[in-house]
């Protein structure tokens, strides 16, 4: 529904020699959407798993690719956003599930209320409007009134942006209106170059074998944490190392750091800054 085989769709072909096909009608939203209007159950890699297997029953397929993303602040730096983009691979003809994720640390996500369009001063600038679309909603909704009520979505136009604005503060019992940055992909491109950079490393973990029994998707499992602190040795909350591994059977590996990093910053160590 939002594009996205705009940025899948060529390195599948590039590392696998897959082509894409985009099952008609299939509606992606019915699985969670972004503006609260269909809450989404579960995780997001569950949601993404989801979409697969719907995919799957669907288009008569053997093999499916979904994906799904969550937004919010950056798990070691709160006052930073950040996206995190899960990708599900399955092949039913082996009965395998191989799935990776990116932590998106470019993103315009952000959110900001106002009564009227001028109080917004340069803030849809900062975010990428109008290349980047936004999304506006009343800040605070009436009781019993529905999730999509003077709700305006994929908004690119100034005036658009103003009427948007004074419909959803009229709706609101503060008067105020809230506006969003628009993440669905085809209607965010920052959002879309992560979703590319995704389909290329699970395109690349796919084209791996597992070096024991051969089977693709060979790749990280589990990050294991515990930086030694580079003056008392201290275990932190870094990242060590990481555990590959394969989707089949239990072969496993311990990956060093990719940056050579062996030693952490004081700064992070529990017994050197408590």
């Amino acid at each position: 529904m939002h594009g996205k085989q705009r940025a899948i769709a060529r390195p599948l072909r590039a590392a696998l020699g897959l082509e894409l096909v985009v099952p008609p009608g299939f509606d992606t939203d019915a699985f969670g959407s972004f503006c609260g209007a269909v809450a989404r159950p579960g995780t997001p890699l569950e949601a993404c798993r989801r979409k697969a297997e719907r995919a799957l029953e669907t288009s008569g397929c053997d093999l499916a690719l979904a994906s799904e993303g969550a937004f919010g602040p950056h798990p070691a730096v709160a006052f930073l956003p950040c996206g995190l983009e899960w990708m599900v691979f399955l092949d039913a003809s082996q009965g395998l599930v191989i799935a990776d994720h990116l932590l998106a640390r470019r993103t315009n996500f952000d959110h900001c209320t106002c009564r009227r369009a001028e109080a917004l001063a340069d803030w849809p600038a900062r975010v990428g409007f109008p290349s980047h679309a936004l999304l506006v909603r009343p800040h605070q909704l009436p009781p019993g009134a529905p999730p999509g009520l003077a709700l305006r979505k994929g908004i690119t136009g100034t005036a658009t942006l103003e009427a948007a604005i004074t419909v959803a503060a009229a709706a609101s019992i503060d008067g105020l209106a809230q506006v969003e940055t628009d993440m669905r992909a085809h209607r965010n491109p920052t959002r879309m170059a992560s979703i590319r950079a995704l389909a290329f490393r699970l395109a690349r973990r796919i084209a791996t074998p597992c070096p024991a029994c051969r089977a693709p998707g060979w790749g990280r499992v589990e990050p294991l944490p515990g930086l030694p602190c580079s003056w008392c040795g201290t275990p932190t909350s870094l990242l060590r190392a990481e555990r590959f591994g394969c989707v089949r059977c239990e072969a496993s590996e311990e990956h060093p750091r990719s940056d050579g990093l062996l030693l952490a910053d004081p700064q992070h160590c529990p017994h050197c800054n408590p």
